[in-house]
């Protein structure tokens, strides 16, 4: 048995992409395919949460970087409507890298999801030579052999209408934006996208460059350059990326004491960095306006502070305790910004369509770290030995806002007939263990993955942190064969 799908796809080299009949742009990510406190090998539940996560934001298209991934991740995409570009490791004609294109076509062709073959990512060497399009052209052949219906090509970040580019049915741009008009000019039959963009570092709840702990401020992560240019091209078919989720590794700028990249729109967690609204503003069609940074900056009152807005309005305004700071247009595929001398209190964008109030987002200063709250994704999940329930740890202050300069550590306890998988906080210099019971905070939350076991039964989560209230919640574990994911 095999699960597949009916639909069509189209690339055009004027209009870019069509899904059953329908223009559609690619809004994509890359993405390895690890995941806070567990590692690589996830339990199916894991992969899931990702993909929701990544439509949550708007985005429509996944890309396996650089190998292919579990099939689970095939599954989801399939499930809930995510394009997938599927990739090879390498570059090459031996017969171990061609069957491994071969053994990669057999096992993923019948997911719907697929739209695209790639071959390899970046392959300096090669990819802008006759040798490399060789090369290509028989790992083609294998692709060709066993699937005729996607077309074949890969990442390319040189040698753009030279070598591979002659022969590979799209042309793939890592970066380098500036190439894309050449390249149109003279190969304006051949449809294009943006197999890797961005690459902007950002840290979650940072907003000043810290080098010895290695953070990167929010400021840094500003999208607009990296998605304007494909989103004023309606030849560029779409882009990825780079990419949907901090990872394990790659850690520049810095190096130690990060063990993890700076490169996700969100971290290691799943939780949204600034970036995040950027793009749920141009990937989506409601109406949104996201400030920062957070207005909790005791010892710099007085200061000028840079307050951005990312929205989709036509106007947005900026009100600081009561005040306005003045209505400006909101430029397409960019931001607003302000400089406003911090004092406590409540910072409140407004975003106006025809001069009506459509969207607000308010930052207030909050008080103390004073209780815990426990936000799981799922409060039912199969008592198979593998399901999971990810759940959210904030640290809230009195009247219930998150602190987001917490950093508490928090220690969980599991009652019932499951257990802690794994923790994790998003933080890319915490040499925490992820196979632990406890967690600091980052930026005011952490994360628990709770995991059932083999017995139906409420499975209850304790979360405890010094001074602070405790929180629990009861996440049921049933032997139901209703599906849970």
């Amino acid at each position: 048995e095999t699960t597949f799908g009916i639909r069509t796809i189209r690339f055009d080299p004027d209009q870019g992409f069509f899904l059953n009949g329908k223009h559609v742009k690619i809004k994509g990510t890359c993405n390895h395919h690890d995941f806070a406190g567990v590692g690589i090998g996830l339990p199916d539940r894991c992969h899931v949460f990702k993909i929701e996560k990544l439509k949550e934001m708007g985005s429509n298209a996944y890309r396996c970087a650089h190998h292919p991934h579990a099939t689970e991740i095939l599954d989801a995409c399939d499930r809930l409507g995510m394009l997938v570009m599927d990739e090879n490791r390498r570059l090459g004609d031996t017969p171990e890298i061609l069957g491994q294109v071969a053994s990669m076509v057999l096992r993923d062709r019948n997911h719907p999801s697929i739209i695209m073959w790639s071959m390899c990512n970046e392959e300096w060497t090669y990819q802008g030579t006759e040798r490399g399009a060789q090369m290509f052209l028989a790992m083609k052949e294998i692709v060709l052999r066993h699937d005729k219906t996607r077309p074949v090509t890969c990442a390319m970040n040189a040698g753009f209408g030279q070598g591979i580019s002659l022969v590979e049915d799209l042309q793939g741009f890592n970066y380098n934006v500036g190439a894309y008009d050449s390249f149109r000019a003279a190969f304006p039959l051949k449809p294009c996208y943006a197999s890797e963009t961005a690459s902007h570092v950002s840290d979650r709840g940072v907003y000043v460059e810290d080098r010895e702990r290695g953070y990167c401020p929010a400021y840094w992560g500003n999208p607009e350059p990296s998605w304007r240019p494909i989103a004023e091209r309606e030849w560029m078919a779409g882009s990825f990326v780079w990419t949907g989720f901090d990872y394990r590794g790659e850690p520049s700028p810095f190096n130690w004491p990060n063990i993890s990249s700076h490169f996700g729109i969100l971290d290691t967690c799943g939780f949204p960095k600034d970036s995040y609204w950027y793009y749920k503003a141009w990937w989506k069609d409601e109406p949104l306006v996201h400030v920062f940074p957070h207005w909790n900056l005791a010892g710099r009152e007085g200061q000028e502070i840079p307050v951005w807005c990312y929205g989709n309005t036509e106007k947005v305004e900026l009100v600081v305790n009561g005040k306005s700071f003045g209505v400006q247009d909101m430029p397409r595929w960019s931001h607003v910004e302000w400089t406003v001398p911090y004092e406590p209190g409540v910072i409140e964008v407004r975003g106006y369509n025809a001069g009506k109030l459509v969207a607000s987002k308010r930052v207030e200063t909050t008080g103390q770290p004073a209780k815990l709250a426990l936000s799981p994704d799922r409060t039912q999940i199969l008592a198979d030995n593998q399901d999971v329930a990810i759940v959210a740890v904030s640290v809230l202050d009195a009247a219930g806002r998150v602190v987001p300069t917490a950093n508490n550590m928090v220690t969980f306890r599991v009652e019932g007939p499951g257990r802690i998988l794994g923790v994790g906080n998003g933080d890319p210099s915490c040499h925490e263990p992820d196979k632990a019971s406890r967690r600091s905070a980052f930026s005011g939350h952490c994360l628990v993955i709770v995991q059932a076991g083999d017995k139906p039964g409420p499975i209850r989560l304790l979360a405890r942190s010094a001074g602070l209230e405790t929180a629990t919640v009861v996440i049921k574990s049933t032997k139901s064969n209703i599906r849970c994911l």
